[in-house]
Parts: structure tokens; sequence; C-alpha cells
């Protein structure tokens, strides 16, 4: 009998681990892995380029009016071992990983044409199911009816602490304050939002990973995700 196969959406605060879990399931359960927040940090890149967002200024107009020309697409990368984003045919997986997107994704992605334009993608993405998709609507607004849903969460300060440690060791020059800062800030804009805000699906399974290691988160994920879909078979 052939697998039947499931979606499984992923939601929580950002720093959670939610995209290093998501591609370890993928890559276990021969899933496709879309990761939502590069879409929206793709977006957010592009109208850094264009100056359409600054640090004292938004021109949503402009960006909404530059929509349609924007083309988002994942390519498999066996060096990564993963698949990058490519915004209009161009490679941007490295530039998206910024603090200086970081500080700007939450107020991109609260613009309701963003998030229209990406769902939709989102949504099309997953049509076949046998997906792992995570974000910050994901199981409450682009997959309702997905069979699996999980929403993440840690304290602030761990989150801040994972995000300082990994960007240190990229190279960039951050320090913990400021990194702790945009964490807060961003859950404040992702929860209070107007369009789709980051909240816990009723039927979700909430995961507290403050004190689990890597291991351990993926392994309690894996064990609920073989459950059901165990049950779907």
């Amino acid at each position: 009998m052939t697998d039947h196969k499931i979606t499984i959406a992923i939601d929580g605060f950002s720093s959670t681990g939610k995209s290093t879990v998501a591609k370890q399931l993928a890559k276990e359960l021969s899933y496709v892995y879309v990761d939502t927040g590069a879409m929206y940090r793709a977006i957010t890149l592009y109208a850094m380029r264009k100056k359409y967002i600054t640090k004292d200024s938004f021109d949503e107009e402009s960006l909404i009016k530059d929509l349609p020309s924007l083309l988002l697409k994942f390519v498999f990368e066996a060096s990564r071992g993963f698949a990058a984003i490519y915004l209009n045919e161009e490679n941007i997986e490295d530039e998206i990983r910024t603090m200086q997107v970081s500080q700007y994704v939450s107020r991109i992605s609260a613009l309701s044409e963003v998030r229209e334009k990406l769902v939709s993608q989102q949504q099309q993405m997953g049509l076949e199911k046998g997906v792992v998709m995570d974000g910050r609507d994901i199981g409450t607004v682009v997959f309702p009816k997905a069979e699996l849903k999980i929403f993440m969460t840690a304290t602030a300060e761990e989150r801040a602490g994972r995000r300082f440690k990994e960007m240190k060791e990229q190279g960039q020059a951050v320090n913990y304050e400021e990194v702790l800062k945009n964490v807060t800030d961003r859950d404040h804009l992702d929860t209070t939002r107007e369009d789709s805000p980051l909240m816990k699906a009723e039927d979700a399974i909430e995961i507290d990973n403050s004190s689990l290691s890597l291991d351990e988160q993926f392994n309690t994920l894996l064990n609920i995700a073989n459950d059901v879909i165990a049950k779907h078979n």
C-alpha cells in the first residue's frame, strides 16, 4: 500500500528553530520543504534594495505596484542540502538572513497584498501534500485543514541567544541586546498585525523547546508525525 502523504504545518515565534526542524522532518519523511519565511524575507530584501522601506519610511504603494513582477522560486542545492530561494532568477539565500532584513520583515509581512500573493503561492506548492511548511500562519490560514499542526515557542531570551550565536558564527557584527530587541519587536508585530496574526491554531500541538536539544526536538516532532501518518494509512 502506498503511504498516504500528509501536510505538516509548523508555526511559531521567530528563532524557535522552525526551519531547522522542518528541514529535518522533510528529509526524513522524503517530503517537500517550503520555507515561507524566506519568501517574506525575499520581498523585504527587494523593498530594501529599491529603498521602498527604510528606518524612517515605508512606500507601501510602490511595493504593491511591483508585486506582480516579482518571481519567487526554490531551487534545490546539493551543497546546502536544501532548496535556496531565488528572486527573479537571482539566488538571494544568504542575503535574506541578515539582521537588516530581520528588522523590516514583520512590517513587510503585515501588508495584506504581500500576504495574499505569497499565501496563494504556498497553497499551490502544497496541493499534492507530502509537504512540510513553516511560518506564522500556515496552520491558521495557508493550510487550515493540515493533518498535523505544530506550534513552536520558547522564551525570548533563549531565542535571542540562539539567533545571536548563529549570526556570530556567520561573521555578522551583532550584539545580544540588539538581537533580543529584534526578537521582542517581531513578536509584538507578528501577534498584533491585522492580517493573519501569529496565533496557535486550536488543533495545533504546542512544543516549548526552551530546554530541548536539537535532537530531542527533532525526535519529538518525528514521533508525532509518524503517529499522525500511521493514522491516515
